[in-house]
C-alpha cells in the first residue's frame, strides 16, 4: 500500500500553483519535486503499479515538465535517475521564464527496501570511499550529463539530487566544470563524511579543533604529494572555483552538517592570516588521506564532498528527528526559516 508521502496530492507542493523561476523558494521546491519524483518512479516499479495506479507522474507535471528518459542501473535494474523536460503550456508564455531550466536530470537517493537497498548500499560504501566514479551508476548517469550539456549546452540544464543522489550530481558537475561546463546544481542533503564536529555547542572548543585539524590535514596533504603549496594555476580547486552549486543542509542531519562547518571555516582562517594553511586543507579530508596511505581508497580520487564555492542554505527549522532533517520534504514546506550564503573560493 502506498505511503501518504508519495501521494503529490497529500505531501507536494500544491501552494505553488504558479512557477517564478527567479524566486529561490520556487527553483528549490521544483528541483526537491522533481527528485523525489524519483524516488516514485523506483517505488512505482518496486510495487507494479500500473496505468492509474502510478503515483510518479504529479511530481514532474504539476510543474509542466514531461518524463523523457529512466536512467536505469545495469546491476539491479532500479531506477535511480529521471531525465524531465520543461515543456510550460502557451498560456504561461508572459510568465517568468528567463531562468528556467530546458532539461533537468535528478538521481534518487538510498531506498531501504529489499528491491534497491542492496546496491544502493554498494553505492554509498563507494561514496565512503572515494570510488564513486568508479560504478557503473554513475557512468551511466555521466554520459546522461554529457550527451544533454553537448546536445543544449550547460546553461539549460539543471542537475538535482538528495542524499546519495546528491552525490551522484555533485561528481557529475564537478566533471563537467573540469572541462568548462557549469551546470546549475541543487544538491539536497549531500554526505559529508567527517567528524561531526558541528553537532559540538561550544564554539571556542568547536573553533579550536577546526583549526587543529586544518593545520594537521594540511601537513599530511603536503608529505603525502611531497610538493609545497601549489600556485593558483595549479591549483585544482580554482578551476572549479567558478561552478557554484546550491546546496541544501539541514544542522540535524549528521550526514550533512559538517557542510555549514566546512564554509565559515574557511572564512574564519582567512581572517585570521591562515588562508594558505585553510586552501591545501580544505581540498583534503582526513580520512581520504588515510584511505590513500593505507591502500583503501580509489587510486587519485579527490574527496567528492569537498567543494571550493557553493551558495549554502542551511534550513534553521526545528526536525522532530533524524528521518525528517535528512528527508527531501522539507525542502518544499513554505515556512521554512532558512539561512543561505554565498561562498567562492579565493
Amino acid at each position: 500500500m502506498a505511503s501518504e508521502r508519495e501521494d503529490f496530492g497529500l505531501s507536494g507542493p500544491l501552494h505553488l500553483n504558479s512557477i517564478d523561476w527567479t524566486n529561490a523558494h520556487h527553483r528549490r521546491s521544483v528541483a526537491a519535486s522533481l527528485v523525489e519524483g524519483v524516488y516514485i518512479l523506483e517505488r512505482d516499479r518496486q510495487e507494479k503499479r500500473q496505468a492509474s495506479q502510478v503515483l510518479a507522474p504529479p511530481w514532474w507535471e504539476f510543474f509542466h515538465f514531461k518524463l523523457i528518459r529512466k536512467l536505469v542501473d545495469d546491476a539491479d535494474f532500479c531506477i535511480f535517475g529521471a531525465i524531465y523536460e520543461y515543456m510550460p503550456p502557451s498560456s504561461h508564455c508572459n510568465d517568468s521564464t528567463d531562468r528556467s531550466p530546458c532539461f533537468v536530470i535528478a538521481f534518487r537517493g538510498t531506498i531501504t527496501k529489499p528491491d534497491s537497498f542492496s546496491r544502493d548500499f554498494e553505492l554509498d560504501i563507494h561514496i565512503i570511499r572515494n570510488g564513486l566514479h568508479q560504478t557503473s551508476r554513475f557512468e551511466i548517469a555521466m554520459q546522461a550529463v554529457r550527451n544533454m550539456v553537448a546536445s543544449v549546452g550547460d546553461s539549460n540544464v539543471w542537475l538535482a539530487g538528495h542524499s546519495l543522489g546528491a552525490a551522484m550530481a555533485m561528481l557529475a558537475g564537478k566533471t563537467m566544470a573540469k572541462t568548462g561546463n557549469f551546470v546549475e546544481a541543487f544538491l539536497f542533503n549531500p554526505p559529508f563524511l567527517s567528524a561531526p564536529i558541528e553537532s559540538i555547542k561550544g564554539k571556542k572548543i568547536k573553533h579550536g579543533l577546526r583549526i587543529a585539524g586544518s593545520v594537521i590535514t594540511a601537513g599530511l596533504a603536503l608529505a603525502a604529494k611531497g610538493n609545497s603549496l601549489r600556485s593558483r594555476s595549479e591549483d585544482p580547486f580554482a578551476v572549479l572555483s567558478a561552478w557554484t552549486p546550491c546546496l541544501f543542509v539541514n544542522p540535524a542531519d549528521h550526514l550533512c552538517s559538517e557542510y555549514v562547518g566546512y564554509f565559515e571555516h574557511r572564512k574564519k582562517m582567512e581572517e585570521i592570516g591562515a588562508g594558505a594553511i585553510e586552501r591545501l586543507a580544505t581540498q583534503h579530508s582526513l580520512g581520504g588521506l588515510f584511505m590513500s596511505v593505507v591502500g583503501r581508497g580509489a587510486e587519485g580520487a579527490e574527496p567528492l564532498h569537498l567543494l571550493p564555492s557553493a551558495n549554502l542554505t542551511v534550513n534553521l527549522s526545528p526536525s522532530q528527528d533524524f528521518k525528517q532533517a535528512h528527508g527531501i520534504h522539507q525542502w518544499w514546506r513554505p515556512d521554512l526559516q532558512l539561512k543561505c550564503n554565498l561562498y567562492k573560493y579565493k
